[in-house]
């Protein structure tokens, strides 16, 4: 296994840099566009057109890295994203940044897609865990450090756009320099979302929830902290500790979803975010440093809906159906990711930015009620037929191919 990290570690470097970057250009964009005093509602549209052209690189990338191949995919999409970057510096207006972020995050897909291809090539019945697990906390891992370089210029100025910039481009060194043989042709397979939502009504209404919050917090985390008054090192504190709580309640709370009846884990967890949005959104006030905490239990409750949403769906497939079932769980993730910061910023505008908690909790308590309902509908499944958690990266359909849920013939085996 130590070898295999090893191959990998150009591989892994590449996507902690792309993630370094997106993580910093996210809350500088958020902050930029509070210190240009754009419409709050524009500032949701230019946040949700990242995740809208995320969607679309998503479905388009692997007809290009057929065409071209993997490595000039991925040159060209590193030196699109990088001149975009500049360009958010130059052309500072809020249809400009609209349409820089929709290539934004259309690069970005084709990025991660052709990372997790190769990371992909790499795995086998023995790693396939490891890999996942390991990719998945060092992209977490590098999106939360890049909201610490919001602290090496002012905001106003032109460098973090710089820096952005360098960081995308020097996330192509190492995997134009990899040895790593060429992965296969990469073959889309997505599965009907009418037939999805059949055989796991919660999966789906799971995945569209936490793309709504989720997707919210990530484009307007950073609005919300400027708006309540914090300086630009608690800005970076703020999304930091709202990324970590995340990562540390991914696996705890997935693993005690493979003890519980998933869509009980996935109800307690929402209806606690919409208590806690509640009181964060009616206006109490609320000491600066305790609000790092609220942005901690806001990561921890609603980022894992994802992946358990994801393990729940998977319960209710047959091995062979995981794959495409979860890329088409993905795109409606990536859907509400895409209309959360714009209704909520809808709100934001009404009340202030403690609308943003309000979205939260509206979102969650929705989800909640549906989790619940659906156990008086249907059975859990009992143990033989259920399968592990496993942490699941919101990028591409990729990266269920790692997912060791995934492989039949291993699956066959340990049964």
């Amino acid at each position: 296994m130590r070898n295999t990290l090893i191959s990998i570690s150009a591989l892994l470097l590449g996507a902690s840099a792309i993630n370094l970057g997106l993580g910093l250009q996210g809350s500088l964009l958020g902050l930029r566009a509070g210190l240009e005093h754009f419409p709050t509602v524009l500032t949701g549209l230019v946040m949700s057109s990242y995740y809208a052209g995320f969607v679309l690189g998503s479905l388009m990338a692997p007809a290009v890295v057929n065409r071209v191949g993997h490595i000039r995919t991925f040159s060209a999409f590193a030196s699109l994203a990088s001149a975009a970057a500049l360009c958010h510096a130059v052309f500072v207006d809020p249809i400009s940044w609209f349409l820089l972020r929709l290539l934004t995050g259309m690069c970005f897909a084709g990025l991660c897609l052709v990372t997790e291809s190769w990371l992909n090539e790499k795995s086998d019945n023995f790693n396939r865990g490891t890999l996942l697990s390991t990719y998945f906390v060092v992209i977490l891992g590098a999106t939360a450090v890049g909201q610490v370089l919001l602290n090496l210029a002012p905001v106003s100025g032109y460098d973090l756009f710089v820096l952005v910039s360098v960081v995308i481009s020097v996330a192509l060194v190492p995997i134009a320099l990899t040895s790593t043989p060429m992965p296969a042709d990469i073959e889309p397979k997505r599965m009907e979302l009418l037939k999805l939502y059949r055989k796991s009504p919660v999966g789906v209404v799971g995945c569209l929830g936490a793309g709504l919050g989720t997707g919210a917090f990530w484009g307007l985390g950073a609005v919300y902290a400027q708006g309540v008054g914090f300086d630009t090192k608690e800005i970076a504190s703020f999304m930091a500790f709202l990324i970590l709580g995340g990562m540390l309640t991914q696996w705890p709370l997935g693993r005690l979803s493979d003890f519980v009846d998933r869509r009980v884990v996935i109800g307690a967890m929402t209806v606690l975010m919409a208590a806690l949005g509640i009181v964060v959104g009616s206006g109490m006030e609320i000491p600066n440093k305790w609000l790092f905490v609220v942005g901690g239990l806001a990561g921890g409750l609603m980022l894992p809906v994802y992946g358990i949403s994801i393990a729940h769906a998977n319960d209710h497939m047959d091995v062979k159906d995981f794959v495409p079932a979860s890329a088409s769980l993905l795109l409606v993730y990536g859907s509400g990711a895409a209309a959360g910061p714009f209704v909520a910023t809808l709100i934001m505008e009404a009340i202030g930015p403690q609308g943003l908690f309000i979205h939260a909790a509206i979102i969650s308590a929705a989800m909640g009620l549906f989790a619940f309902y659906r156990i008086t509908q249907r059975k859990q499944v009992s143990d033989e037929e259920s399968v592990d958690f496993a942490l699941v990266p919101r990028t591409t359909a990729m990266a269920f191919e790692m997912d060791p849920r995934s492989d039949e013939d291993a699956n066959a085996v340990d049964t």
